[in-house]
């Protein structure tokens, strides 16, 4: 056996273990990926919520599966639920009409304190000086007629050109006298009718808004009966319900147990494929190793590093270069 043959074979064999040695390494690295896809698969399928069938006395809930996945939740209520329900649809229904009813009279209400609203702002006094003007006002038809009766009394007697000292004629200075003294205890009396005068108009005021008031607490109370039998129907439903809502929190809880389970087997899958990886890695390097020492043996031998030339045509010599070649071979055992 020539050299050149022995180099040619020790290739030959170095890549068919380089190539077996990657086929290893490729298919355990698709076997690891086939086994996290099927372990993540069934994660998700434990994941999926699952609620629970339930019925009490008030209702029955039960859920809908096509092809294993929920398509519905249904709920139910009892016979006896459903015929109080029929009851307080019977009692809701004429009492919103009287609601309507008492929600037409609130523009008579509306109407009345409008007026007292205005005659409240009527009574609101601008000014103090007003208030003085208006009480002057009032008293000036009589203080006319008095002067009036006055002057009639004093020219009727011949007094009218009667003058006593400074002050002029007596009668009207008398008068004068009088009306300052009837102004200073009008100007006294200002405050208390100013205040007065707005304590009138609060309350004018403040009736009108009781009394539109009024008007809603009116529609407010004939409200009541409907909202108290429609509360009531809606309480009924609520326990209805009752059997969907405890279905649908044993469900999560059935869900959440499920998605744990699933999740340890895809950990646990994922570490068991790892490993196999890392086994793989082992393995191809174990053969790419063979193949590198077959392929520097064969160098070594064409370098004639082992014995002297020998012939091609001795068979005795092939066998030996044969023996030679194997004895430097490493022992491996290629698992399948």
């Amino acid at each position: 056996m020539g050299p050149l043959a022995a180099m040619a074979g020790a290739t030959v064999v170095s890549g068919l273990l380089g190539a077996r040695a990657a086929g290893k390494q490729a298919s355990a690295m698709n076997a690891q990926a086939a086994a996290q896809v099927e372990a993540a698969r069934i994660a998700a399928e434990e994941a999926r919520f699952r609620p629970v069938g339930i019925t009490t006395r008030f209702g029955t809930a039960t859920p809908q599966f096509t092809g294993g996945r929920l398509t519905g939740y249904d709920y139910q209520g009892s016979p006896e639920v459903l015929a109080l329900q029929d009851q307080l649809s019977r009692i809701y229904g004429p009492s919103l009409t009287q609601a309507e009813r008492a929600a037409t009279y609130q523009p008579q209400f509306q109407q009345a304190a409008e007026q007292l609203f205005a005659l409240g702002q009527a009574e609101i006094p601008q000014s103090r000086e007003q208030i003085m003007q208006q009480q002057r006002d009032l008293l000036r038809p009589y203080d006319i007629e008095e002067e009036q009766r006055l002057a009639a009394g004093v020219f009727g007697r011949g007094r009218g050109g009667l003058s006593v000292g400074a002050g002029g004629q007596p009668e009207l200075q008398a008068l004068a006298e009088a009306r300052r003294r009837r102004d200073l205890q009008l100007a006294a009396n200002v405050d208390q009718q100013y205040m007065s005068r707005a304590q009138q108009a609060a309350g004018l005021m403040g009736a009108g808004a009781g009394l539109l008031g009024t008007g809603y607490e009116a529609q407010t109370a004939a409200l009541g009966p409907f909202q108290g039998a429609f509360q009531s129907a809606l309480d009924l439903e609520t326990a209805a319900q009752q059997p969907l809502q405890i279905g649908s929190a044993l469900g999560s809880k059935v869900t959440a147990a499920n998605t744990n389970a699933g999740n340890i087997m895809l950990s646990g899958q994922t570490a068991a494929g790892n490993l196999q990886r890392q086994a793989a890695t082992a393995r191809a390097q174990q053969l790419a190793g063979a193949a590198q020492g077959a392929s520097n043996l064969a160098t070594m031998y064409g370098m004639g590093m082992f014995s002297g030339p020998r012939t091609q045509t001795s068979a005795a010599n092939n066998m030996a270069l044969y023996q030679d070649y194997n004895q430097f071979l490493p022992e491996v055992t290629l698992s399948q």
